[in-house]
């Protein structure tokens, strides 16, 4: 059954991956030749975060000026709002992965069962997992559409008795 099925058995090993000094624009074309949209940033052999095409994008959005409301006649700028810009402006004006990923990466072990890996992916909306061995180095990623095609492959192996 799915469920108990340790993510070993559909995790990706052959993992791109980048550093934090890597060029952002490099690290995109490397996304498009493997058509993924997102890759773990390892630093001397641990994983310190996951560059996504989100990531990337905030370099060419366009970064939104921060929300003010006017109060009894004064300016007040909302704390999230000038968060996010400063954050949106880090990204923008980075150049090198470590400046633009998402630092901190959500990881699971290669004995976990997949039904860990889809709740961990839904309770904490990410759309990928890095898998760790007990020393911390990483053995493969798990993502969402590495689920879904097993549970596709799962129902097209029942409907083809």
């Amino acid at each position: 059954m799915l469920r108990e099925l340790p993510v070993s058995e559909l995790m990706t090993t052959d993992v791109l991956t980048f550093s934090p000094g890597d060029n952002v624009q490099d690290a995109m074309r490397a996304l498009l030749r493997r058509d993924v949209d997102g890759a773990p940033v390892v630093d001397g052999g641990a994983v310190v975060g996951m560059l996504s095409t989100s990531d990337l994008i905030v370099e060419e959005a366009r970064v939104h000026l921060p929300t003010v409301i006017t109060l009894l006649g004064a300016y007040l700028e909302l704390p999230s709002s000038k968060k996010r810009f400063d954050a949106d402006m880090e990204k923008a004006l980075g150049s090198t992965v470590g400046e633009v990923m998402t630092t901190g990466a959500r990881s699971i072990g290669p004995d976990a069962t997949v039904e860990e890996a889809a709740t961990i992916m839904h309770e904490e909306v990410v759309d990928r997992i890095v898998v760790v061995d007990d020393s911390g180095s990483l053995v493969g990623i798990i993502a969402r559409g590495d689920i879904v095609r097993e549970i596709v492959r799962e129902f097209d192996s029942v409907d083809g008795e």
